[in-house]
């Protein structure tokens, strides 16, 4: 996938107002839009004003701030919905399911048996001693 600049990028159209959205927050740094294809009622997408395609390219004020913006509307549902509780989902590159190359956040509110899935099966292999010691040693700093 090449690199999508701001111009050919939908969500910077949808937070510059070129295309119409609906909007259930916004500050100064993130807009919050329902999604056009829910999980469930109340799917919200959180998106950074900052065009960065993936958490990669995402700086640190807007990878804090994004949750904080998910924390307000993850209450908002509970309190409106009374939904059960909440999946904060956010995917990056292609092969993690990414459509969209803006950085964006889903909550995505959960009810007693929704059609939603967000599940996988436990690899046993996944964390061995060397990926333990590989990763610890990246990244202490």
């Amino acid at each position: 996938m090449g690199k999508v600049t701001v111009d050919d990028c939908i969500f910077c159209k949808i937070i510059k107002g070129d295309i119409p959205s609906k909007t259930v927050y916004e500050d100064d740094d993130y807009k919050a839009i329902l999604d056009v294809a829910p999980a469930s009622k109340g799917h919200v997408i959180i998106l950074p004003k900052n065009h960065a395609a993936n958490i990669f390219e995402l700086d640190d004020k807007d990878a804090a701030g994004v949750m904080v913006v998910a924390k307000k509307v993850a209450t908002a549902l509970k309190n409106v919905f009374g939904c059960e509780g909440v999946n904060i989902l956010q995917n990056n590159g292609e092969i993690a399911g990414q459509t969209v190359f803006h950085l964006h956040v889903h909550v995505i509110p959960r009810y007693e048996d929704d059609n939603v899935n967000v599940k996988w099966i436990p690899d046993k292999d996944a964390n061995t001693d060397d990926v333990y010691n590989e990763l610890k040693k990246e990244l202490q700093v």
